[in-house]
């Protein structure tokens, strides 16, 4: 019985043939030879992390104080938890200046207090940084150069008050130009740490629970011109006084901020619990809130200058007041002399005899 045969033509018009169980054994031995490669040949997994296809996870107790040196140049999500890193040096996750592969590097509950210069030197590609949970105590104005991709940088509940204004500084950086997410919640901040929204890319910047009582018009009138911006505020204790006026009409006339509804005002005491968003236009007033001070200053005024009229009046009459206060008193002293005559004739036992 004859074979059943594959033909394939050539550009050379001469033909070759293969017989399909040929072919079919071929096809089995590649698939063979892929089955049984190594997923990764350029490098291992770390003894201390566990890896599935581009992502190492590292967890510990607390016992590890550095980052891993040997991560796998493949690695595209690197996860850190757990550890204690107290410093991130220098290009601390690249080995020998040369450029990871990582995309997104979870830093969270590792204890680091302080990030140097560059740490982050060499993941040009990284587009995702998480250091929240962190007891950062001090910030480079220079720790975040040298990622020109990052679009997501979590930062909550890690930013003590002493590193606050180094982390404004740090922030301020062109390497974040393309940052479209920034959270900070948390940190117990009294203002926007960032100098300039500008320079920035931002679609979301989360600053819940912090200490913010209050947005001034510069923040105000950046976030007016970021239309794309969305800011997260719910959980701060605001004042709601005629301080405020700016950040209220921001808020009734635009739609960046998506929990307007839970900001709610701690001071002052009438109206603490009350959402601002709930607040009346005279509540904010500071045009109210100066014209009443105003009249209660020129009450005072008013009333001085009767006080000071009066007294140059008495001043100017004052020979005639007191001959008027000498009168009164000689009308006085003959009175009471009236008085005691009579008194004494009451009480004289012989002119009381001579009555009877």
């Amino acid at each position: 019985m004859k074979r059943k045969m594959w033909r394939l033509f050539r550009t050379d018009h001469s033909t070759s043939v293969f017989s399909v169980w040929n072919q079919w054994l071929l096809c089995s031995a590649g698939l063979l030879c892929l089955l049984f490669l190594p997923f990764r040949t350029e490098g291992v997994c770390p003894s201390s992390c566990t890896c599935t296809r581009d992502t190492v996870t590292c967890l510990s107790d607390g016992g590890d104080t550095e980052v891993p040196t040997d991560i796998p140049a493949w690695t595209s999500t690197l996860i850190l938890h757990g550890r204690n890193i107290s410093t991130l040096p220098q290009g601390a996750f690249t080995a020998n200046g040369t450029e990871a592969e990582i995309q997104t590097l979870r830093l969270s509950h590792n204890g680091i207090r302080v990030v140097e210069p560059y740490a982050f030197l060499g993941l040009a590609r990284l587009h995702l940084l998480d250091l929240s949970h962190n007891q950062l105590e001090s910030i480079s104005s220079r720790a975040f150069h040298g990622l020109p991709e990052l679009r997501s940088l979590y930062l909550n509940s890690s930013v003590s008050p002493g590193a606050a204004a180094q982390l404004s500084h740090a922030l301020n950086t062109q390497s974040l130009r393309n940052l479209h997410r920034l959270e900070l919640a948390g940190n117990g901040l009294k203002t926007i740490p960032l100098e300039s929204l500008d320079i920035y890319n931002l679609h979301a910047l989360v600053l819940i629970n912090n200490s913010i009582e209050n947005i001034n018009r510069e923040n105000i009138t950046s976030l007016y011109q970021q239309r794309r911006t969305r800011v997260y505020l719910a959980l701060n204790p605001f004042r709601c006084t005629c301080e405020l006026e700016v950040f209220y009409y921001w808020l009734k006339n635009s739609s960046q901020c998506p929990d307007a509804g839970r900001l709610l005002c701690s001071e002052p005491e009438a109206r603490r619990g009350v959402p601002v968003e709930n607040l009346r236009g005279e509540d904010v007033d500071c045009m109210n809130e100066n014209l009443e001070a105003v009249s209660y200053v020129f009450l005072g005024i008013v009333l001085a200058l009767i006080g000071v009229v009066f007294l140059m009046v008495l001043y100017l009459n004052r020979r005639g007041i007191k001959r008027w206060l000498n009168n009164i008193r000689e009308a006085c002293r003959d009175q009471m002399e009236v008085y005691h005559y009579r008194y004494e004739q009451d009480t004289d036992p012989r002119l009381a005899n001579v009555a009877v």
